[in-house]
């Protein structure tokens, strides 16, 4: 079974992921997940979102280089080997993945992990607003099985 994949293709300058942003929330469009890549001239944003042909026409309409393709997304046991041991089998097959992103389903809140230019600034920004974060010793206690 395939899922609807909104690709965005975004110029690679500051304010331009928020304006995304800004046209998905102003639809009210949940985004599920998502990925970034970038060189130093674009990026390419990867969104599965709650209703992809509304956010495509969105984007569209505001400027944004926007398209829909297909992607597959697994269900898989939160257990250590399970991923290789999927993509194992697409490799005896010759399948190649071309790209991959996590995908946070279940009861809990969605969970980001990203860069930026200056971390330390933005942890103290972050923090100022009161933001929550992960220590690596509470990734390691995170329990998807309930």
């Amino acid at each position: 079974m395939f899922v609807k994949q909104l690709s965005v293709f975004m110029e690679n300058r500051e304010g331009c992921l928020e304006e995304v942003l800004e046209v998905l929330k102003k639809e009210s469009i949940n985004i599920i997940s998502l990925s970034l890549a970038d060189t130093s001239d674009y990026g390419l944003l990867r969104l599965l979102v709650d209703h992809p042909e509304k956010g495509r026409d969105a984007l569209k309409s505001s400027g944004f280089s926007a398209m829909l393709n297909d992607v597959i997304a697994v269900k898989l046991v939160h257990k250590a080997g399970k991923l290789q041991e999927m993509l194992s089998l697409l490799h005896q097959q010759g399948i190649n993945v071309e790209y991959m992103y996590a995908l946070s389903t279940g009861t809990y809140d969605a969970a980001i992990a990203f860069k930026t230019s200056d971390l330390a600034k933005t942890l103290e920004v972050l923090k100022s607003q009161h933001v929550s974060f992960y220590t690596q010793s509470e990734l390691k206690e995170i329990d998807l099985s309930e």
